[in-house]
Formats: structure tokens, C-alpha cells, sequence
């Protein structure tokens, strides 16, 4: 590496060789703090090596025959591709998986109701403001909105456009108005609650004019209606504001109906997006449906978790051998400086993988799909941040669907533009074409599936075509490369049929209205 200009040859004047020693210092500190993150990844490899070698059946140290790994343990999902592709090629389907019905349940169909649930009456004098900062990506910042609806309709407060919090991991600065349509927001709400977008003057100067002066109610995760009326009101109605940050998760799931119901109203009608997403948004929705020609205009979206960061929470080993380890702890370090090296943290990749917490590769996507039915005919939109290596990994799942869009193919460098640096806003873009699918594949547990299946339940009258594997079973498949692809393509199938049926459901009272809208927002009727 060559050195900085500071440190490169110079006229070896004393008063010139002293002005370097600190620099010389900070950078052979920084060369020193490279060295360590390199051998702790190196040692981290290593030790994966050995775990991954000791897991194969054979004979040990001093003979000691060593047990096989368990199925699952190991990523060989590239071994199973190899073997298989040619009859995936050659494989096809009929009748095509994106021309059958829904399955539903006979008899009763849901319809959404939220204004039957809301109560409308005259507001009564505000007892004060509340701020609140939202946390997280697009969909953990959605939940902060519409908890702080109910919470404000609670405290009978006045609610101001939430703030969002530049986290380091989205490093996204985008505010309220890039995202929503914050003048819509407001007029949806006016009935229910009251929302403005910024603390008026009078009330600003009582803090000098800073936010952080108003005290910060430290609110604990899923709190009670009753925690929020006996601690949080009497402080509101004392000093005319309150602030609770951060506030992702800090209302319960189960509260009074009517405050229900206008948890449901935020999410489906007062949150729309921002005029600019809505417009690009609605024009990628018309590109894929006309390039879905061969399928009467369906198509399937993939919410694919393969970004750097994703791989590098979940600790699990693909087969990107010391590169990926060095990378990956590397990002580790980057973004949750020490957390994986505290004392007592125990890291183990193999059962990570065979509790079916590593996301799965576009590679392992594209098979389970083929065996599933879909073939090279079918249209699919990859909804995803930057995907990690992508050459290498994204290359097998385009052999298999050629007809495969992103955001940067659906949509020209021009109109992408506004939004490049904004994870959210991105993010946004991918939730309406995902929204408008006619399956839709969730591959990782996470806030965008969760929120974007109760929104097509919401749509589609309580079901929608929604493929949720069980990656348990699907990661001993994908360690079998002996495997055969007509006992694959069984089981994915069976996979198939069971996402379907478990396409309806209703909330119970530890679920979230987000993920199943029936029966806060939805209602029974009987079919005609």
C-alpha cells in the first residue's frame, strides 16, 4: 500500500522529520488496527475450517473417528446447482403456478372495514405534543407512525410528524415528506387526531429551541395502554410535551378496539407514499406487468436479504472461502463495533444454518422456485438493497429466470437517480412493485415481509400468494448434492402447497395487526 504524501520522502530537515512523527504514529496505529480486524478474521476462518472438516465423516486425530455434520450444517446449495442444472433447463410446467387461483377458504371472503371500527366525534382541547423519533428502515420507521397515531388518540395529544433517526447501518437522511405524503398524513387524520409538522413557536421557545430539551419518556418495548395513560399523560398535561425515543415497538399489539382500528387507518390510509416514489413506483408496476406477457401479465416478487450487512449479522459461511470471512468481519466490525467478540458471545455458523437463520442465496431462491413450478417463462422482480457480490451470486438465478428485474433494470439511471443514497426511499420503490405481484417469495424474516403481507391480505381480500419456506427443511435439501430432481421438485412443491394454505390468518392476541389485518381491520361476508 503506498504511503500517505506525508510520509513519503521529504528534505530530511529536522523541523520537517519532527512535524511527521505524528502522523507516522496515527498510521502505524491505523496499520495496527487493520492488522488486528485481518488476523481475528483470519482466526474466525480458521476455526470455521476446522469446524467444517471436523463435521465429515472419516477418521480424527489419534484415529478418533469423527461423526458426520448433521444435514444442513455446511453450505454445498452450489454443489446441488451444479448437479441439477440440466434438468432444471430442461424442465417444465403446466399448468403454470402464477395462473392458479388463490386458495380460499369456501363460504366467506374478508373485506376491509375500518370505518365501521372508528369512533368520530368533535376533538377536545389538546392536552400537549408528542415527538417521537422513528428507528430503523422503511417498515420499522411505518410501525413508529402508526403506533404514534394510536398513542396521540390515546393521550389525546397532538402529534408531530415523526423524526426519523439517521441509523448506522441504513444511513438514510431522508425525512418525513421524502418518504410520505406528510400533507395527506395530516388531512386523513384531522377527524381522529391532530397532527402538525413541527412544534409551533410559543412551545419551542419553552425548550430553547431544542428538541432534545423536551424529556425523553424512556417507554420499554410493546407498553400498555394503561403504562401510557398512568405515566406518560400525567407528565404531558405537566410540562405540555413529551418525547419518546427511540419508539419502534413501544405499543402493545392488543388495545382497545377503536384504537385498533385507527392503528389500521394509518397504515392503509393515511400512509401513502411521497408523489415522486408513487409516480415511479406505479410506472414499474405497468413496466413488469407488460413484460409478464407470457404469464397474462402476473409475475413473482422476491424479497431477497443477501446485502453485506445481512450476511454479516447472521454469522453464517457461504463458500466465498477467506475473502467472505475477511469481508464479512470487517462489515461486523464497521457497523456493530465489538458486539460479536463481547465476552461470552458464542458464534456457530452451522447451527445458524440448520436452524434456518442464514438468508438464502439468490442460487438456493432460483432452485426452490424451479422446483416449485415456475420455469424460465416466469417473470420475477428482485426486490433487495446492494446484493453481495453479485456477479457471482446473482448469476445463477438469472440462468434460471432470463426475464428477472430489479430497480435498475425496471428503471433508467435518470429516474433512479433522486433516490440513489436513500435506503428508504429505494426500499419504497421495491414495496409498491412487490405490493402489485401475484406471489410474492419472503426469504428472511424481517419488517418489509411482514408488513408487505398484511398489506396484500389487505388488498386481497384476506389471502394473498404468499411462498414463506421452511428454510429448516429446505437446508437439508440444499446439503444433499446426491439428491435426485424429482424428489427435490416433491418436496418444493409440498412447500408450495403449504405457503398457500397458510395464506389466511387471523391475529391472535400476541400477533401484530401489520402482519395479519383480520380482524382489526378486516371483516367476514358471506361470498355472493
Amino acid at each position: 500500500m503506498p504511503a500517505p504524501a506525508a510520509m513519503r520522502g521529504g528534505d530530511g530537515g529536522g523541523g520537517v522529520k519532527g512535524a511527521r512523527r505524528p502522523a507516522g504514529r496515527a498510521a502505524l496505529a491505523g496499520r495496527r488496527r487493520r492488522a488486528a480486524v485481518m488476523l481475528l478474521a483470519l482466526a474466525y476462518a480458521a476455526a470455521m475450517l476446522v469446524v467444517f472438516l471436523g463435521g465429515r465423516s472419516g477418521v480424527g486425530g489419534a484415529g478418533e473417528v469423527v461423526a458426520p455434520a448433521p444435514a444442513g450444517s455446511v453450505y454445498r446449495s452450489h454443489l446441488v446447482f451444479d448437479r441439477l442444472l440440466p434438468e432444471m433447463r430442461a424442465s417444465a410446467s403446466r399448468p403454470h403456478p402464477l395462473m392458479a387461483p388463490h386458495y380460499k377458504k369456501s363460504g366467506k371472503r374478508w373485506v376491509p372495514c375500518i370505518s365501521k371500527r372508528l369512533t368520530r366525534s368533535e376533538l377536545p382541547p389538546s392536552n400537549g405534543f408528542l415527538v417521537i423519533e422513528a428507528n430503523g428502515g422503511l417498515n420499522q420507521q411505518r410501525i413508529s407512525i402508526c403506533d404514534a397515531v394510536a398513542v396521540a388518540s390515546l393521550l389525546n395529544a397532538t402529534l408531530v410528524t415523526p423524526a426519523f433517526h439517521l441509523n448506522s447501518v441504513w444511513r438514510d437522511s431522508s425525512k418525513f415528506g421524502d418518504i410520505f405524503d406528510e400533507d395527506h398524513f395530516i388531512r386523513s387524520l384531522r377527524k381522529y387526531i391532530r397532527v402538525v409538522k413541527e412544534l409551533p413557536e410559543d412551545v419551542f421557545v419553552t425548550f430553547d429551541h431544542n428538541i432534545s430539551s423536551i424529556p425523553n419518556m424512556r417507554t420499554k418495548a410493546f407498553s400498555s395502554e394503561g403504562y401510557y395513560l398512568e405515566k406518560v399523560l400525567p407528565k404531558l398535561l405537566e410540562l405540555g410535551a413529551v418525547r419518546i425515543a427511540p419508539f419502534s415497538n413501544r405499543l402493545a399489539h392488543s388495545v382497545p378496539p377503536n384504537i385498533q382500528a385507527l392503528r389500521c387507518f394509518a397504515n392503509y390510509e393515511a400512509l401513502r407514499f411521497s408523489e415522486p416514489i408513487r409516480m415511479l413506483g406505479t410506472n414499474m408496476v405497468d413496466r413488469m406487468i407488460k413484460r409478464s406477457s407470457l404469464t397474462g401479465g402476473k409475475y413473482v416478487s422476491v424479497h431477497l436479504r443477501f446485502e453485506e450487512d445481512m450476511l454479516a449479522f447472521s454469522c453464517c459461511i457461504y463458500d466465498g472461502g477467506w475473502r467472505e470471512s475477511i469481508e464479512m468481519e470487517n462489515a461486523r466490525e464497521r457497523s456493530w463495533r465489538g458486539k460479536f467478540h463481547r465476552p461470552g458471545r458464542v458464534i456457530n455458523p452451522e447451527a445458524n444454518r440448520r436452524n434456518g437463520k442464514c438468508p438464502l442465496t439468490p442460487l438456493e431462491v432460483g432452485m426452490m422456485l424451479q422446483g416449485m413450478g415456475f420455469d424460465n417463462t416466469t417473470s420475477i422482480y428482485v426486490a433487495s438493497g446492494k446484493i453481495y457480490n453479485a456477479e457471482k451470486y446473482m448469476t445463477p438465478l438469472r440462468q434460471l429466470f432470463p426475464l428477472l428485474q430489479t430497480k435498475d433494470t425496471l428503471a433508467s439511471p435518470e429516474e433512479l437517480a433522486q433516490f440513489k443514497g436513500h435506503s428508504s426511499r429505494l426500499a419504497a420503490l421495491d414495496y409498491t412493485v412487490s405490493l402489485h405481484s401475484e406471489v410474492f417469495v419472503t426469504t428472511q424474516g424481517s419488517n418489509f415481509p411482514h408488513f408487505l403481507m398484511g398489506h396484500r391480505r389487505y388488498q386481497y381480500e384476506g389471502n394473498a400468494k404468499t411462498i414463506k419456506p421452511d428454510k429448516r427443511k429446505l437446508v437439508a435439501l440444499f446439503d444433499n448434492p446426491s439428491i435426485r430432481w424429482d424428489r427435490f421438485k416433491r418436496h418444493m412443491q409440498d412447500i408450495h402447497r403449504h405457503s398457500e394454505m397458510k395464506g389466511f390468518g387471523v391475529r391472535k392476541p400476541n400477533g401484530s395487526i401489520y402482519t395479519l389485518p383480520m380482524p382489526d381491520c378486516m371483516c367476514q361476508q358471506s361470498e355472493p
